[in-house]
């Protein structure tokens, strides 16, 4: 079993709204690439036993070299489970001649209400070697942020 990786943030607008940006193609390409990266999909099916292929690609690789080639990540991921308000599983394969990126990786979303906004909860499982826990906790961290500046106040 792989390491996990957990990221949570309190985000100021309401369940309905955040979960809607965790689900919604255009929304996913705004905010879920890290600083320093930019999205785009070739293929998208949102839904329970769905797929989608994204592409990350590296403002400037230099620094930190992608996993399928110097500029760019590619991943394949499956919708394992889509509980529409609640909860997104994903299973992720990243495109990577590395066997440090092989295997499976899982993430898993989740939100809830609060008086104060929506608490979202990103955990990552089974993270393959290749990507440095310090980060892979910034990305994570970063892509949060960026979820909380898409929605905006509320």
């Amino acid at each position: 079993m792989g390491r996990t990786d957990r990221a949570s943030l309190l985000v100021h607008a309401d369940p309905t709204r955040v979960f809607a940006a965790l689900v919604e193609e255009h929304a996913l390409t705004r905010w879920l690439p890290p600083t320093g990266m930019r999205g785009r999909f070739e293929r998208f099916d949102m839904r329970e036993g769905g797929s989608y292929r994204l592409v990350l690609t590296y403002d400037d690789a230099s620094a930190a070299p992608g996993k399928t080639s110097a500029a760019e990540d590619v991943s394949e991921v499956r919708i394992a489970r889509l509980i529409p308000g609640e909860r997104l599983v994903a299973q992720v394969d990243f495109e990577s001649d590395d066997p440090a990126f092989a295997g499976t990786m899982e993430l898993d979303w989740s939100v809830s209400g609060s008086a104060d906004g929506t608490t979202v909860v990103f955990e990552a499982r089974d993270v393959p070697a290749g990507i440095r826990a310090h980060d892979h906790a910034a990305g994570m961290t970063s892509s949060l942020a960026n979820l909380a500046a898409y929605l905006g106040p509320s």
